[in-house]
């Protein structure tokens, strides 16, 4: 695709522009985007989009109570939610109250829902069957549905054996 500008280059840059439900794209080469000023910050990375994210997401929202710095490496939330990076592995347990809102805000869901590897989910998977089953369950005793109980208590322990069984390798 030719630059919309110059009509000679190769368009390599391009621009949605969404104003009061109106879509234009512009596409344009390296050069006539820097002319133009087009070109978005060249900084971009996904850390600045992540500290973006957090930041909206905390405009209009209310959040639990968190450590205000990291216990291991003294990072500050404020910090964190600028940069979008965290300055240790242990800032996520110390931010936990605070994200965890910000990322089902974001995705949905504050925990993981989507496809395992197949090499790396035969225990996790059983785990997330476990617990799906156990708020089955206890949906079940709550409504007195007590033979639904006795078959969901006889998967879930079928399943807890598998799990042992796996750890051991039998």
């Amino acid at each position: 695709m030719l630059c919309n500008e110059c009509g000679k280059n190769e368009a390599n840059v391009h621009l949605t522009h969404i104003i009061n439900g109106k879509k234009t794209e512009s596409h344009l080469c390296e050069e006539c985007a820097k002319k133009n000023q087009a070109i978005l910050n060249s900084n971009f990375s996904m850390e600045n989009l992540f500290s973006v994210m957090l930041n909206n997401s905390f405009n209009n929202k209310t959040y639990l109570p968190a450590a205000k710095s990291c216990t291991n490496c003294g990072m500050t939330y404020e910090n964190f939610r600028n940069t979008g990076k965290f300055g240790c592995s242990h800032c996520i347990d110390s931010f936990k109250g605070r994200l965890k809102p910000v990322i089902k805000s974001i995705q949905g869901y504050d925990r993981h829902i989507g496809k395992i590897p197949k090499r790396a989910g035969g225990d996790y998977k059983i785990q997330m069957d476990i617990e799906r089953l156990k708020n089955d369950l206890k949906g079940a005793v709550e409504r007195e549905e007590y033979e639904l109980a006795a078959e969901l208590r006889d998967k879930i322990n079928d399943l807890e054996n598998k799990k042992g069984d796996e750890q051991f390798g039998k």
